[in-house]
């Protein structure tokens, strides 16, 4: 029964921050960011301002988390499923191509709004950060171990990807303008996810060794 009850608490915590992000984007895209208070976020998600505060410490944060939803967690996971066969710095590049882009619903309109509003590019990019802890447990898992050597080299292998994440990310939310004072991303996403991760292949082999994976 405790286990059950545990469970429940936890799929009603993720109800409650989806309901959130999802109010806090849908505001942000009706009125503009800078007219949603945290306040409305709250009322529109059916829950009160201080249990927002227990989610988000920012209506920025909020509006962002709708189009990163956990990703840090799905880029550990897609990372951990990868046959054992894949080297491990493809399955890190495959896993981050994937969960970073995928479409999702109004992602198109939230990334230009975040594009042109400089404090919710800066909390997108701070999102990067957040798939160090989880991805270093699925590096370490698959170099064979959460102790020792393996251990301080999936945190300082996660860590590097987490900074060339958010390396591409800068590059691709730089605002460029274009015909009727619009503003579009700049360039691939995938291209520059893959251009920015390329220098740590052969970090990522190292750590791996002989016995790991072949093209």
């Amino acid at each position: 029964m405790t286990t059950r009850r545990a469970g429940l608490r936890e799929s009603k915590k993720q109800a409650t921050r989806q309901a959130l992000r999802e109010a806090a984007l849908r505001l942000a895209l009706e009125r503009g960011p800078d007219n949603v208070r945290v306040d409305d976020i709250a009322e529109a998600a059916g829950v009160a301002p201080r249990t927002y505060n227990n989610y988000f410490s920012s209506r920025e944060q909020a509006i962002v988390a709708a189009v990163t939803a956990e990703r840090e967690a799905r880029v550990a996971a897609a990372v951990a499923a990868r046959p054992a066969g894949v080297p491990l710095a493809d399955a890190v590049v495959e896993a981050i191509v994937e969960q970073y882009t995928d479409p999702g619903e109004h992602a198109r309109d939230a990334l230009l709004l975040i594009s042109t509003r400089p404090a919710l590019r800066e909390a997108f990019l701070g999102t990067a950060a957040a798939m160090e802890h989880p991805l270093a447990g699925a590096i370490a898992e698959r170099l064979g171990g959460q102790l020792g050597d393996e251990e301080l080299s999936a945190r300082v292998l996660a860590a590097s990807v987490a900074a060339a994440v958010r390396v591409a990310l800068e590059r691709w939310l730089r605002p460029a303008p274009a015909a009727g004072g619009l503003v579009v991303l700049s360039g691939s996403l995938p291209g520059l996810l893959r251009a920015a991760l390329a220098p740590l292949a052969p970090a990522l082999a190292a750590a791996e060794g002989p016995a790991g994976g072949t093209s």
